[in-house]
């Protein structure tokens, strides 16, 4: 991968992981929490939601590899703001991944069906589009913490499975860390399905 496109794939990180982030704040504003408002989250400027680690450092390095991740500063929120009790935290955590699958949606639909009339060069960016969104909707939907899938999880467990929520947070980085260097391959297979199913065509 050459420089110039190392630096396009980040952007389009940089870009695709803020929306995910912000998803998540409407969500949280629109049943009633303001923290996200209050601490300046709700807007597309990048400043506001990047991490040093996570968005700058981890995508450079994951891009010398052939790939590109990483990831923003997580979206604050308090539950005890929250009109829905019952199911807000599940729609809080669902609306990051889910921003991730619209985007790579409205890019692949519109490759799939009108590619033959757009320039070559807005295929290409579709392509990073929708290949790094799949990607983070994918691995966020993962039921282990930090990660969504897992708050997403634990809202609809019953109340009585608390003690097992909080060893799983407790020991959070744990999972994390066998997440990616052991059970991350047996997931990743499941990226080009989805994005073959989206555009039609085998990556």
């Amino acid at each position: 991968m050459d420089d110039s496109t190392a630096i396009f794939q980040i952007i389009i990180l940089i870009m695709s992981v803020v929306i995910h982030e912000l998803s998540h704040g409407y969500t949280a504003e629109l049943l009633g929490d303001p923290t996200p408002r209050l601490q300046g989250r709700l807007t597309l400027n990048p400043i506001k939601h990047l991490d040093l680690f996570g968005s700058f450092i981890v995508p450079i390095i994951t891009s010398l590899a052939g790939f590109t991740f990483g990831w923003a500063k997580p979206i604050q929120w308090n539950p005890y703001n929250v009109k829905n009790k019952r199911w807000g935290e599940l729609l809080i955590a669902i609306a990051g991944p889910l921003s991730n699958m619209v985007i790579a949606l409205v890019f692949g639909l519109a490759t799939r069906f009108f590619g033959d009339n757009l320039p070559t060069s807005f295929i290409i960016m579709s392509t990073y589009v929708i290949f790094i969104n799949i990607v983070l909707a994918v691995f966020n939907l993962i039921p282990l913490p930090p990660l969504d899938g897992s708050k997403a999880l634990f809202a609809i467990l019953p109340p009585r499975m608390i003690g097992f929520r909080e060893f799983v947070e407790k020991y959070s980085i744990f999972f994390f860390l066998i997440l990616v260097f052991f059970l991350w391959r047996f997931v990743e297979p499941v990226i080009p399905f989805i994005f073959k199913i989206i555009t039609g065509v085998v990556v």
